[in-house]
């Protein structure tokens, strides 16, 4: 009698015990921590560890070997037919410098520091004329660290980079002690207000002390890595180990970053690796002579909407490229983390152009293995290489496990961003007037998120703020904000963007997640749009910069929006608002669209009403005593009306039915924050 093969067990994962919905799908957890593992364990057979593996911008690209005193030119093109250096060191000859072929196909060149030392130098031009299926072309090395735009050409060539050792005294700076996370988004370029590029050192010079004055914890850098066309704010790289040189040297970012870590601010680079420009001159599109050298060949390998290629993350060199770009972030410039662009994009065939509505689909309907697979390794990565360090995901369909650690069967991310918060103020300022506004619905979308899932929470980034739509500020207010924005000024539209603006950024804050973020220049209300030089603008550079003036004026009312957000960071800092998920409902009301909730021990009261205020207004609070105001956005200083007196205590009352309440005077469109004083 034959013995029964016994069932393979399906191992369950602690994601998959801690959420009952994800019972159906336990097998489908299990297969992608599986995949992980195997990845995980051919990668530490071949390399010895992960972080080995993602050290190949120390081996290929140009390096100096000290074992052999000169420089190896190392480049991974496995079906071109012939490879030679080129550049200044020999007049750009084209066949004078030709590359050996090795194993796994990788070519090979040496200079003898000897032969080359005033040739082969710091500053000078090199490309690699690679002859492949696609002819012969000129190209820039794909492991370069500097990449350069010739002025009068407007051709890009990678730059020999052999500077002097960079001073790192960061004054002890440890990523892990920046608590709560209050992200600055930034792009270093825009951040001037002259009408230009602005620089990195402008901006340390310049902006940190102003963030540092404001009270966020960390920037958030977009645009870093090199990319050909400025107006694409970064999101098409052609090369990913470059700084952008538009905004000057390499040792010019580590200055800002440095800056920065003796301030105590993080600092988190926006990377892209969910797409990369199609460029064949100046990124690694065909770079062997093949289109699926980095990328999938055919239609897999194209994005439709961006008009990019997609990375083969299945393939063994495309995964160490992509895990020693960011190793070489987090070591050569000291980085503290990423913010991954297009999560969503990278995870599914379909780039999330679908209904999620049953838990199956996140694991079954065109789902990227390979893709997610590189995304947790990159999450291990980072953790190895710098302790601490901070990741965040730009993910859109709630994909399960994408913040819990990999060893529960998730992706191992710290943070994803609630990308449907912006979206819903957008949708609600166009679509809706504000006797209409919902407080309903307003609770059910600042709270609807998961408990196990750290969120950040913001009004708006710079998405909200590019050409064809608008700042939140420039929303509420449009037209008024150029003539009415004088504090002299009366406007009632400019009284209700005022108040509305503070409100929307507090009510977020405050609810909305674990952590914080806002676009540069938002915080005090910066009018317009964000929009690049380009043709249709006739190349101005109007609104592709910050007028932090707006903000320094006394005889505006950008001052009070300014204020607001400082005091407003501090109120957050000062009682751990962040530290808690979730506040606790305790009245809603219909009729006055007012909304009180208790959170990290305050007592919030967010009056939308348009018009209607109530005196002796009674509120439930959850202990008696007394208590008082620590912020009203009716405040004067805040370009408020002063119509709530924070001066006075506010004693608890207690009905027949042991219900605990106050009683305060509730001005419409004003946000209040009570403390029961000890």
């Amino acid at each position: 009698m034959k013995k029964r093969k016994k069932e393979k067990k399906t191992p369950v994962l602690a994601l998959v015990e801690n959420d009952p919905w994800l019972e159906p799908v336990a097998q489908q957890v299990a297969d992608r921590y599986e995949r992980y593992k195997t990845r995980l364990e051919q990668i530490e057979k071949e390399h010895g560890s992960l972080v080995a593996f993602a050290d190949a911008y120390n081996y290929l690209g140009i390096n100096y070997d000290e074992a052999r005193k000169g420089w190896t030119y190392r480049e991974w093109a496995p079906h071109a037919h012939s490879l030679f250096l080129i550049g200044d060191f020999n007049n750009w000859n084209r066949v004078s410098h030709p590359l050996r072929g090795g194993e796994k196909g990788v070519w090979e060149i040496f200079l003898d520091e000897e032969t080359y030392r005033h040739r082969f130098v710091h500053g000078s031009r090199v490309k690699v004329l690679v002859h492949g299926a696609n002819g012969a072309r000129e190209r820039i090395p794909a492991y370069i660290r500097r990449v350069v735009q010739d002025e009068v050409t407007k051709d890009f060539a990678g730059q020999l980079w052999f500077p002097s050792p960079f001073d790192w005294e960061e004054n002890g700076f440890d990523v892990q002690t920046v608590k709560p996370l209050l992200i600055y988004e930034c792009h270093v370029g825009m951040a001037q207000e002259r009408e230009g590029v602005g620089t990195y050192r402008e901006f340390a010079d310049h902006i940190l002390p102003r963030i540092k004055r404001n009270g966020y914890t960390a920037l958030q850098f977009m645009a870093i890595a090199e990319h050909p066309y400025y107006g694409s704010f970064g999101y098409h790289v052609s090369n990913f180990f470059a700084p952008s040189s538009r905004f000057g040297t390499p040792e010019d970012l580590k200055y800002l970053i440095r800056e920065a870590h003796r301030l105590g601010i993080a600092v988190i680079m926006d990377i892209v690796h969910s797409h990369t420009v199609k460029n064949v001159n100046e990124g690694i599109n065909e770079f062997d002579g093949t289109e699926g050298q980095y990328f999938h060949p055919g239609g897999r390998g194209e994005h439709p909407s961006w008009d990019s290629k997609l990375f083969n993350y299945g393939k063994r060199e495309v995964l160490q490229f992509l895990l020693s770009n960011l190793k070489y972030w987090l070591k050569e410039f000291h980085f503290d983390g990423f913010r991954f662009d297009g999560v969503t994009s990278m995870i599914y065939f379909h780039h999330g152009s679908t209904t999620f509505d049953r838990q199956e689909k996140y694991f079954t309907e065109g789902v990227e293995w390979d893709a997610i697979t590189y995304l947790q390794l990159a999450n291990r990565l980072i953790q190895e290489v710098r302790s601490g360090a901070v990741s965040i995901a730009e993910e859109v369909s709630g994909m399960p496990g994408l913040c819990r650690p990999i060893r529960e069967g998730g992706i191992g991310f710290n943070f994803r961003l609630a990308m449907g918060i912006p979206d819903y103020w957008i949708r609600l300022l166009k679509e809706k007037k504000d006797e209409n506004w919902d407080i309903q619905e307003m609770w059910q979308v600042l709270n609807d998120r998961r408990p196990d899932v750290g969120t950040i929470a913001y009004v708006e980034s710079h998405d909200q703020a590019l050409v064809g739509d608008k700042t939140i500020a420039f929303r509420l207010m449009d037209r008024e904000m150029y003539d009415k924005m004088g504090i002299r000024e009366e406007s009632l539209i400019i009284d209700r963007g005022i108040a509305l603006h503070k409100m929307l950024r507090l009510f977020t804050l405050s609810l909305g997640g674990e952590a914080y973020l806002n676009f540069m220049g938002n915080e005090f209300g910066h009018p317009e749009w964000i929009d690049f030089p380009r043709e249709g603008n006739g190349w101005s550079y109007k609104y592709a910069r910050r007028q932090w003036s707006l903000a320094d004026r006394q005889d505006l009312r950008y001052r009070f929006l300014n204020q607001f957000d400082i005091r407003m960071l501090q109120l957050v800092k000062e009682y751990g608002i962040l530290n808690v998920t979730y506040g606790t409902q305790l009245f809603m009301d219909d009729w006055h669209k007012t909304i009180v909730f208790e959170k990290a021990g305050l007592v919030f009261v967010f009056n939308f009403h348009v018009n209607q205020s109530a005196a002796g207004y009674r509120i439930p609070v959850p202990w008696e005593g007394t208590y008082r105001s620590v912020l009203s956005t009716d405040n004067p200083l805040f370009g408020g009306h002063s119509r709530f007196d924070e001066s006075i205590d506010y004693p608890t009352f207690t009905d027949k039915d042991g219900n605990v309440f106050l009683k305060i005077y509730n001005p419409n469109r004003t946000a209040i924050v009570l403390k029961r004083q000890e």
